[in-house]
């Protein structure tokens, strides 16, 4: 079918925005495949960033009138980034007397990188919780890493846990591997060390 091929986005939807149909390119702006937009609203998957524009072409097809609306828009792509643009509906029937369908396209315009995520910056830690994971990296027990950063054993293991369950580590091994790859400790540093902040 040509409607899968074009390479711009379009959508078919009832009067009401909800879709019908979509080629996969719109299905692409929105990180899934058309089946799955079926029946979802058009202006939820895309967000108007005046309301009143939506509600000037509401008015508009209640009344049958046959124009071309353009609605500016934003959504969120699937790497993350936020996209703008504009939805641009077309109603269309066989008849006047008929109610329409809109033939929806969207352009996109631009967009803004998604915010860094927070695996991907170094993690925060607590002085004290960096040494203490050094010393676990290096072999050290409770009682050891205890009597070198002068906390108690229950203080260890207060900050070890609690870092557990920031990071989702199973145990220290995995405690370990994820301060290598947070960015806590230096990599290719022996004895292991806090990372330079």
């Amino acid at each position: 079918m040509v409607f899968d091929r074009v390479s711009v986005p379009i959508a078919v939807c009832d009067v009401y925005g909800a879709v019908l149909l979509t080629n996969p390119a719109m299905a692409a702006e929105c990180g899934t495949t058309p089946g799955r937009l079926r029946g979802l609203d058009v202006l939820e998957l895309f967000r108007p960033q005046e309301a009143t524009q939506v509600e000037r072409i509401a008015e508009a097809l209640r009344l049958r009138h046959r124009s071309r609306y353009q609605v500016s828009v934003r959504w969120q792509a699937p790497g993350g980034a936020e996209r703008y643009g504009e939805l641009t509906a077309d109603p269309v029937s066989d008849t006047v007397e008929e109610t329409p369908t809109l033939l929806v396209m969207l352009r996109v315009l631009g967009e803004r990188k998604a915010p860094e995520a927070p695996e991907d910056r170094p993690a925060k830690v607590a002085p004290i919780e960096a040494r203490v994971l050094a010393l676990l990296a290096g072999g050290a027990t409770t009682a050891r890493a205890a009597r070198e950063t002068g906390l108690t054993v229950d203080g260890v293991n207060y900050h070890l846990r609690r870092l557990s369950a920031r990071w989702g580590a199973a145990n220290r091994t995995e405690l370990v591997a994820r301060a290598y790859a947070k960015g806590v400790l230096a990599p290719g540093a022996w004895p292991p060390e806090p990372a330079a902040p």
